[in-house]
Formats: structure tokens, C-alpha cells, sequence
């Protein structure tokens, strides 16, 4: 099966990206592991199970369209493999596809990642636990079965998706017994050389300001510049309570359920397997795929990346990010001659600036805090395979230089989740603990299949 382009992901910049190739006339297949596009921001925004959409938002309603706009292509001009798992895409840009338990072949001309971003692993003592979840996974299951964390709840973290998450419980009849605000106090000073240009993206610092206005009117308690969570289990093994730190002194609250959110992070499992060059970003604490402005690879001519999964910008900035890289790919195939292609991407261009204009505000404020990027000896860092901060430390203190050597050692990275969940956090250990940057400790390298894969469709795939 030969397609002009390729797309893994059907988010925001997904789908933009496939709708604008194809109005220019490139032959399109898009790849995602959900049933209907959408993505994580926009998901079942199509088969919404909310009756009331004040509880997730205007926000998330405005994707309504864009996913219409891309469900009504799919009788024509692009093709829409959906509950699909990418295992991995070679460097000749064969994608390996598995659907219902078995694997397909696709080759492409050209290939974007959109894949989007992943929650930022917040190792601390006591994340392993049951009842400890992300703030993305409770609202995806609000999104996706209108389903509601058990209570005695509390939220903790930095950064939006914690404020909206929990306006989005409230409205939704939930109780919150608490938010507990984990953003440094030194983080607001550092922001502030940013906050004049952010007042260029004044509808994003409004909304913001409206959902703490939001918290306020309910009477949740809301504690800031909180520090050294814990969470702590019960007799039954699950989470019972959860300690910190609140000016210097050490509290505690009941607690069945805690939602964790350190911000997001580029999702560069795929990135990474396809071997394209990737870089440090010091301000957003992750590695993003090194790329030109259109989000070509510059280690790989033919392999794109668009929206928060080349650097996080936020859903309005994706779609916008997708829309261009589509064009560019439309243009690198002959479609359109370099004229039209500018005509398309200068306004989309002067928008992208208006939505970046808030980036380096957002960034310097909600960088983690130090104790999540460096957890104490004790927390669990790879949960697959249960090795601590401290054994990860000692691995450099017996002569272990990177990454991959760490799992010699300890198998860090060598479980079901293939490194997703401690990658950048035993990058940062090896660092810290060697004195290096860590543009020169590295990463992981990621090897396919990057998703769990049974050997049966393997073999039958040597069949076809």
C-alpha cells in the first residue's frame, strides 16, 4: 500500500497537516491508536458522552469542527486507519502498522509525526501506587466514559491542565478536597522578564486568570508553593494519604485518589526509533526533534514532525504547526510551486506568532520543580522494572556513562513501557550525577517495535 504521505496522529496537527496536503492534491493515509481522530486534546469530541459542555469547555468543543471538517475527506481524498498501533516506521519509510492483531505494511514519500505530547513521568515516593494517577488519564476518562476519580480527591502539580482538570471536576459534581500548587516560588521571578511579551497572548493569560477565579468562588482549598509530596499507602496496599511541605511544615490528608501534573513533554518515542537528530530545550526541561521551520527533520529529508510533538505550543499552535508542514510537504512533492506554498503559510505564520507569543512566559513559570526532575534516592524512577534514583546514581558512580548502559546494570528502560515513563528523568540523574550536560549524556535509543507486539503477527507477516 503506497501513499505520498504518511501521518501518525490524528490530533489537531494531524489532521490539519493531512487536510491541507490533500487540498493540494497529495494522495494521504493517517494513522491513530484511537477509533475516531481526534487526538488527546480533542477526544470523542465527536461521540461526546457529556450532555452538559460546560464541564469540559469551549475549548474543547472548537475541536468539534476541525474533526468534522476531517471526517467528511475520509469518502475521498484521505484514508483513515483508525485503532491503530505504529510499531515502527524505517528509514526507507516503511510503516509497520498493527490493526486487530495483525500487522500491515505502508510506504510512503513522505512521513509526519504528529504524535503530540505525553505527561511528564513525576517521579516521587509513592507515584506507583494505586490510586496515584495523572492529571491527563482522569481526564481522559471523563472525555472518553464520563467516568470521575473516587474521592477523598486531591490535585497537585503545576502548570494549566492542573487549574482546568479541576474546574472541569468541580462543574462535573466532583468534591476536590484540596490543590496543592508545587510551582516554585523562584519560578515566578524568573517568568517575569517574560510577562510583557505574554500580554500579546492576553486570551490565553484571561482564561487563566478565570479559571483560578473559577477555584476561588468554589472554596477549594488551595495551598501554593507546596513541596516534598509523598504519598502513602494502607493496610490494603492502596493510596490512603498523601504528606508535604507548606511553609516549612510537614501536613497530611486523607486521600483515595491524587492527581499529579507536571506539564507536558514531546512525545519522541517514534521520533527517536526512526534514529532523527534531536536537541535539548533547557527552557521546556525535554528533547524535541531538531527541525527547519517547516518541521523537516535536518538528519532526514523525508520525516516530519508537526505540533507538540517537535515542542510544546498548545492545541491552537498544533493545528497550525500540522497546517504548514502539510503545505511544505505538498510543495516538496510538486504540488503546489513556491508562490502558492507562501501565500498559505505567511497568514498561518503570523498566527503561530500570536499563539507563541505567551510560550516563554508559560515555560519559565511552570518548569517542575527540582525534587521532580531529580527525585530522592529512594523513588521509584522505571517503574517497569522497579529501579530507584539511587541505584541510577550508583550506576554512575561504578563507571556507567549513558543511558543504554544503564540497563546493564539495572534494566532501567527495558519494560512494557520501553523507556517512556523514566527516559528523561535517568538523563537527567546521569547528568546531575556526572557533572555533564546532558545534550551529551543522551537518551535512550529506541528500537522497534516501540509498542508491545505479539510474535504471531510477525510471522504472519512474512505471509503477505
Amino acid at each position: 500500500m503506497k501513499y505520498e504521505l504518511a501521518v501518525i496522529g490524528a490530533g489537531p496537527a494531524g489532521m490539519a497537516a493531512a487536510l491541507n496536503a490533500a487540498d493540494q492534491g497529495v494522495s494521504v493515509v493517517v494513522f491513530d491508536e484511537q477509533a475516531v481522530a481526534g487526538g488527546q486534546i480533542y477526544r470523542s469530541v465527536s461521540q461526546p458522552l457529556l450532555a452538559d459542555e460546560k464541564i469540559l469547555g469551549k475549548d474543547y468543543y472548537y475541536g468539534a469542527g476541525l474533526v468534522n471538517r476531517f471526517n467528511k475527506r475520509l469518502q475521498g481524498d484521505i484514508d483513515f486507519v483508525s485503532n491503530a498501533s505504529v510499531w515502527e516506521i524505517t528509514r526507507d519509510k516503511e510503516i509497520n502498522v498493527s490493526v486487530a492483531g495483525q500487522s500491515y505494511t505502508y510506504q510512503a514519500d513522505k512521513v509526519i509525526l504528529a504524535s503530540g505530547a505525553q505527561e511528564r513521568p513525576v517521579p516521587f515516593p509513592g507515584w506507583t501506587l494505586p490510586g496515584v494517577m495523572t492529571c491527563g488519564s482522569a481526564q481522559i476518562l471523563l472525555k472518553s466514559s464520563a467516568v470521575v476519580p473516587a474521592e477523598p480527591l486531591v490535585i497537585a502539580g503545576s502548570g494549566p491542565l492542573l487549574l482546568l482538570i479541576t474546574c472541569q471536576l468541580l462543574r462535573a459534581g466532583v468534591k476536590v478536597d484540596a490543590v496543592l500548587d508545587t510551582t516554585p516560588s523562584d519560578n515566578y521571578r524568573t517568568s517575569a522578564k517574560h510577562f510583557f511579551s505574554a500580554l500579546k497572548g492576553w486570551r490565553y493569560l484571561a482564561k487563566g486568570l478565570g479559571l483560578l477565579l473559577e477555584l476561588k468562588r468554589s472554596g477549594i482549598r488551595y495551598i501554593s508553593q507546596a513541596s516534598a509530596l509523598e504519598a502513602k499507602a494502607g493496610e490494603d496496599g492502596r493510596l490512603s494519604e498523601i504528606t508535604f511541605k507548606h511553609k516549612d511544615q510537614r501536613q497530611t490528608l486523607p486521600c483515595t485518589t491524587l492527581l499529579v501534573h507536571q506539564g507536558v513533554i514531546p512525545n519522541v518515542q517514534l521520533s527517536r526509533s526512526v534514529e532523527i537528530a534531536h536537541k535539548w530545550s533547557e527552557i521546556q526541561s525535554c528533547w524535541h526533534p531538531d527541525t527547519d521551520e517547516y518541521g523537516a527533520s535536518l538528519s532526514h529529508p523525508d520525516i516530519y514532525v508537526a505540533g507538540d510533538g517537535k515542542g510544546i505550543v498548545g492545541a491552537l499552535a498544533a493545528e497550525i504547526s500540522g497546517a504548514c508542514t502539510g503545505t511544505q510537504v505538498a510543495f516538496m512533492l510538486n504540488k503546489i510551486a513556491a508562490n502558492e506554498r507562501d501565500l498559505i503559510i505567511e497568514p498561518l505564520h503570523k498566527e503561530m506568532l500570536k499563539q507563541m507569543a505567551i510560550r516563554p512566559f508559560l515555560d519559565e513559570l511552570y518548569k517542575p520543580e527540582k525534587a521532580f526532575r531529580l527525585p530522592s534516592d529512594n523513588t521509584v524512577v522505571c517503574r517497569c522494572e522497579e529501579v530507584t534514583a539511587g541505584e541510577i546514581r550508583s550506576y554512575v558512580r561504578a563507571g556507567c556513562k549513558g543511558p543504554n548502559q544503564t540497563k546493564a546494570f539495572g534494566r532501567p528502560g527495558m519494560g512494557p513501557c520501553q523507556g517512556r515513563m523514566c527516559g528523561i528523568t535517568v538523563s537527567n540523574l546521569i547528568a546531575e550525577e556526572s557533572d555533564l550536560p546532558i545534550e551529551t549524556v543522551g537518551y535512550y535509543k529506541v528500537r522497534a517495535p516501540i509498542k508491545p507486539l505479539k510474535l504471531g503477527e510477525l510471522a504472519q507477516m512474512s505471509k503477505q
